[in-house]
C-alpha cells in the first residue's frame, strides 16, 4: 500500500525557487529565503522537498522543514552543513542570491500549529530540530491573545544555537536552552535532556500540546520521559530525522 506521505508527494508538482536572501545562523548553518511563484502557502511545522539538478541531468533531493509561517510566495529554510551529503554543502557553501532550484510542497499535516489552538504549548527541540518549531514561534507572534508557549531547546554548545537573539527577545515566550557538551551562562551542568528538565518546563496540567523535533534518539527519549510523567499520549506530536538531518 502506498503511504499517505508518498501520495501527497505524487500530487505535488515541482516549483522553481529563486534564492532572494541568505543569512548566517551559525558557523555551519544558514537561512535561505526563496521566492517561489505559485507557492500555495503552508502551515507552521510543514516541510518541503528540495531538488538540485546538475547540467548532465543528475539530480539529488532532500527534505527540509520550513522555518517561518506563510508569507505569500516566500519560503524560508534553515540548512545545516553535514559531512558526506550532496545537497546541504551546496546550499550552505555555494548557493548565492539569484540562484535557482526546485521545491515541492508543502508536505505534512500532523506536526503543525495553525494559530487557532488555545491550549498551552510545549516545544522541545534538539539541534536543528528547532527549525519547524521556530516557524510555530513566529506564527504565534501573529496571533491575537496567543496561548502560552514554552520552548526547551537542547544543543551541544552555545555556538550551535539557532535563532538565539530572536528566541530570547520574543515577548511572552518562555525559553530554556540546555547544553549537552559545553555549558554557558547556566548552573545546569552540560548533559543530555532529562526528566527534571522536562518537569520544570512542562505547562501545568496534562493536556498541553507538545511538539518534539530532533534526531530519532532524542525524540524517542523525550517522548518516553513525558509519558512516564503522565503526559497524555494524544497530545504529543513528533518529527524526527536521521543522523544526516534528512527525513
Amino acid at each position: 500500500m502506498t503511504e499517505p506521505a508518498t501520495i501527497a508527494r505524487l500530487r505535488l508538482g515541482w516549483l522553481v525557487a529563486t534564492a532572494a536572501e541568505i543569512r548566517e545562523v551559525t558557523p555551519t548553518a544558514r537561512t535561505i529565503v526563496f521566492d517561489v511563484p505559485g507557492w500555495p502557502g503552508h502551515a507552521a511545522g510543514q516541510h518541503v522537498d528540495v531538488k538540485l539538478t546538475a547540467p548532465d541531468g543528475y539530480s539529488a533531493q532532500r527534505s527540509y522543514s520550513i522555518a517561518a509561517p506563510a508569507d505569500g510566495d516566500r519560503v524560508e529554510l534553515t540548512v545545516q552543513r553535514v559531512p558526506g551529503g550532496e545537497v546541504p554543502p551546496y546550499l550552505v557553501d555555494e548557493l548565492a542570491v539569484g540562484d535557482q532550484l526546485e521545491l515541492r510542497g508543502p508536505i505534512g499535516g500532523w506536526f503543525t500549529w495553525r494559530g487557532t489552538e488555545t491550549t498551552p504549548v510545549l516545544l522541545v527541540a534538539g539541534g536543528s530540530g528547532i527549525v519547524p518549531i521556530m516557524a510555530m514561534v513566529r506564527q504565534r507572534a501573529r496571533v491575537t491573545d496567543p496561548p502560552p508557549f514554552t520552548v526547551l531547546y537542547s544543543v551541544r554548545t552555545p555556538a550551535d544555537i539557532y535563532y538565539d537573539a530572536e528566541l530570547r527577545s520574543r515577548p511572552g515566550l518562555d525559553v530554556t536552552i540546555l547544553f549537552s557538551r559545553k555549558a554557558f551562562g547556566t548552573n545546569r551542568p552540560a548533559g543530555r535532556i532529562g526528566p527534571d528538565d522536562l518537569a520544570a518546563a512542562r505547562p501545568p496540567g496534562m493536556d498541553a500540546r507538545t511538539y518534539i523535533c530532533g534526531p530519532t534518539s532524542f525524540v524517542e527519549t523525550v517522548s518516553v520521559l513525558l509519558l512516564a510523567q503522565g503526559q497524555n499520549p494524544g497530545t504529543i506530536r513528533t518529527e524526527r530525522f536521521g543522523p544526516s538531518g534528512g527525513r
